[in-house]
């Protein structure tokens, strides 16, 4: 699902066009400027003539500053390209993540869905009967209002499931660029238990493609202060001139034309530059140590979690004890419905507790994935 969410989205067939403009302007970047020629002709219209000859003057000029850039705009230029990969392979891996996260809330939604209509149908049976008995007299006004607050409750937490789900579904329709009356069928794979060691993970942050993008970055902008000390120092321009005079007398030589570096020498393109470089390292620096307090903060939240889980399938059967003998005792006529029901809607409201602490876990799962830049499965082989 997450390998369609990349291919199949019409934004990112978009975006990966982006690659093919950067490997154009690595080809550019390789390309020198083309020589530059010039031709005139002098006719002669009055004076002493010595000749028939017209003056004729021709020159060929090539650029040398370009031959002397090439390296570093070459540098520049594939450090750019790679860049560009990096970040949209690292975009393709959130969308990836978000297609997977959006899946779980799909399949756990469909899951506490069923839970909270059995809740609700209970509830509103509740409501109904403590209604009537209300009515006889049997109870007082408290326990009807209890039961209406539950029955209230239980409805508005199905109604706001039921838009969740439906939300979600649209959100994985969009994302696999399907139409949007297109139902998707999901099948929950399997997983086994997963250990890992969080101090270890966070030294994977720095692998991340994202993180490898804005090192790309830092070369490409130290190519380019490169380009900006050669801007320093003068640019040779170097010209053949070929010409003849109204005298038949032929004349040939070179030209060598330089900017003088006295006022302007480069130094602000320089001081950008130097800035520029400065930055994306704190840039950098702020983005590997996000990385890695992410990781961190996902990891101890994934530990809590854990325990909450184990606390809560710990307490399942004690209520399952008590629901089946309660639900026996009502069927003998020795204890009223209501408790039973009660008892009923105890251990449904913890199963559906379970079952969002394991959702919550679950999503929580895929952010650390994200966050560390690679699958779990893969989590051990990047640490060896």
């Amino acid at each position: 699902l997450a390998q369609s969410a990349v291919i199949a989205s019409p934004d990112w067939r978009a975006l990966r066009k982006q690659t093919k403009v950067a490997d154009a302007q690595v080809f550019a970047a390789g390309l020198l400027p083309d020589p530059s020629f010039s031709f005139g002709i002098d006719f002669v219209i009055s004076g002493p003539i010595t000749s028939l000859a017209n003056a004729l003057a021709g020159s060929l000029s090539q650029d040398l500053a370009a031959v002397r850039t090439r390296s570093a705009t070459l540098a520049q230029a594939h450090a750019q390209a790679r860049q560009v990969r990096l970040d949209l392979a690292w975009a393709e891996w959130q969308t990836a993540g978000q297609a997977r996260l959006i899946a779980w809330q799909i399949v756990a939604g469909e899951r506490q869905l069923a839970l909270l209509r059995d809740i609700e149908r209970v509830s509103r049976d509740l409501f109904d009967r403590t209604r009537r008995a209300a009515g006889r007299g049997d109870i007082n006004g408290d326990q009807l209002q209890s039961a209406r607050l539950g029955e209230l409750d239980a409805a508005t937490q199905l109604r706001s499931a039921e838009l969740a789900l439906a939300q979600s579904r649209q959100n994985l329709v969009r994302l696999l660029g399907l139409p949007p009356q297109t139902e998707v069928q999901l099948i929950e794979g399997q997983s086994g238990t997963l250990r890992f060691d969080c101090l270890q993970l966070e030294t994977l942050a720095g692998e991340r493609t994202d993180i490898a993008a804005l090192r790309e970055g830092y070369k490409a902008q130290d190519a380019a202060a490169r380009l900006a000390n050669l801007s320093a120092f003068p640019a040779p321009n170097l010209t053949i001139n070929a010409s003849r005079n109204e005298s038949g007398n032929r004349f040939i030589g070179p030209a060598i034309g330089l900017s003088l570096p006295l006022w302007n020498r480069g130094r602000g393109t320089i001081a950008i530059a130097e800035a520029t470089g400065e930055a994306l390292q704190a840039q950098y620096d702020a983005r590997l140590f996000q990385a890695r307090a992410d990781i961190a903060s996902l990891c101890q939240l994934h530990g809590l979690a854990a325990e909450q889980i184990q606390n809560a399938r710990a307490e399942l059967p004690t209520l399952e004890r008590f629901a089946l003998a309660t639900t026996k005792a009502a069927q003998r006529g020795d204890l009223a419905q209501v408790v039973a029901d009660n008892a009923m809607l105890t251990i449904w409201s913890k199963r559906l507790q379970i079952e969002q602490i394991e959702q919550s876990q679950t999503e929580r799962l895929i952010g650390l994935e994200m966050a560390v830049g690679r699958k779990a499965e893969t989590w051990q082989a990047g640490l060896e």
